[in-house]
């Protein structure tokens, strides 16, 4: 097989190579550990591994020997308007685990397929009808076509945007529905969107170089585009390979509705007993009797029983407690106590804290060991927590006791 070694080619090589290794890495990891979401990341390394393959084969004489250039000419290796929903599921499937491809989701394929068509009926018409070039008569590649390129980014964008406004909606989500947020905001997600971004910002940024400094617009020039491309890939792929994200809480939700519908229970026969409202800001200006009521039951189970020490206390968990729903709950928290769960179990768990310094406690043991004692789960949540209800650091507040 033609592959002539240079500079240019060698490098995107090595690119790409290490592309289709994690891809197949990620694909193993999938099958073994049954995480979907690996799936997904395998499928988007192996696609942008293929979106270099046109230049580095370029550079290793394909576009000037035969049959090389009809390879590819007629093998679509940009899948633009698959990298965006792609990377939309991947991080669906990272963040709920209840997430399933279902036709609902294949319809966001069928730009992509459509183009697959579009390629074979080319393909078809040259080789088997015209019998020679029709459609490549100018000798350009298509998947280099300015009204491709120009959709196929705006199609990323937009699935980058989509992406972007899940994540926001599970990070409300989960402030509302368990008492360690923290630990699940999974920080991975927004950097790989922040590595993903720069990919879209890219070929915007050669663009607007290529005003004042036209040569990096060139097939030679245009390489350096395709060098950065890959070393965000490669990013991606090994980062992703080595950040496990196992999200236990499982939910549904649309675009066109504020409150995810948790699905807390997979045997529930009621949806509405598990809508969560994650606007928890906006509150009523006084409290029904139902919320008084509630409020009431909450403070004595969580206070009198002391549930707030259990450091993976969910909403689920106070529901059963109290033998009602998520959804009252919820809502008493929200408008009874003003805030959202997470922030009300740490309040408490806070002033459980105070009290143990007002005892003396922390002469015998560590302000750490006192905060696991109370519920906290990590050093970083006690510390933001324990300042956002005192205003003051727990060594501060010791020394002004």
């Amino acid at each position: 097989m033609l592959f002539q070694f240079g500079f240019y080619s060698s490098l995107l090589l090595i690119s790409f190579s290490q592309g289709i290794i994690y891809g197949v890495l990620l694909l193993v990891k999938a099958v073994k550990t049954e995480n979907k979401s690996n799936y997904w990341l395998s499928l988007f390394i192996f696609l942008c591994s293929s979106y270099i393959a046109p230049w580095m084969l370029g550079f290793a004489g394909w576009y000037d020997n035969q049959p090389y250039r009809d390879f590819l000419f007629y093998t679509p290796f940009q899948h633009l308007f698959l990298i965006g929903p792609i990377i939309f599921f991947y991080t669906q499937s990272l963040l709920n685990p209840s997430f399933k491809f279902t036709k609902k989701e294949a319809f966001h394929l069928i730009p992509g397929c459509a183009y697959l068509l579009y390629s074979l009926i080319i393909w078809v018409y040259d080789k088997f009808i015209f019998g020679d070039y029709y459609f490549y008569k100018d000798g350009a590649d298509k998947d280099f076509a300015n009204w491709y390129q120009n959709l196929g980014l705006l199609s990323m964008i937009i699935y980058f945007v989509l992406s972007i406004r899940y994540y926001n909606i599970y990070k409300k989500l989960i402030f509302q529905v368990v008492s360690f947020a923290d630990a699940i905001l999974f920080k991975w997600v927004k950097t790989y969107l922040i590595a993903f971004l720069v990919m879209l910002l890219l070929p915007i940024v050669f663009d607007i170089i290529g005003l004042v400094y036209p040569e990096i617009q060139s097939y030679q020039g245009s390489w350096w585009f395709f060098l950065l491309f890959s070393i965000v890939m490669y990013y991606i792929a090994i980062t992703g390979y080595s950040n496990p994200i196992n999200s236990t809480i499982p939910f549904k939700m649309s675009f066109f509705d504020k409150n995810p519908i948790v699905l807390l229970n997979e045997n529930q026969t009621n949806p509405s007993e598990s809508i969560i409202d994650i606007e928890h800001e906006v509150f009523e200006e006084t409290n029904s009797p139902e919320i008084t009521y509630w409020k009431s039951k909450i403070e004595i189970a969580i206070q009198g029983e002391k549930l707030f020490e259990n450091p993976e206390l969910t909403l689920t968990d106070v529901a059963k407690k109290l033998e009602t729903n998520a959804a009252v709950i919820s809502k008493t928290i929200n408008q009874g106590f003003q805030m959202n769960f997470n922030d009300c179990i740490n309040n408490y768990r806070t002033e459980a804290v105070k009290i143990k310094f007002a005892n003396g406690e922390h002469k015998k043991s560590t302000l750490l060991g006192i905060a696991f004692d109370c519920g906290f789960n990590s050093k970083a949540t006690f510390n933001r927590a324990f300042k956002k209800n005192t205003g003051k650091t727990p060594k501060e507040f010791l020394e002004s006791l």
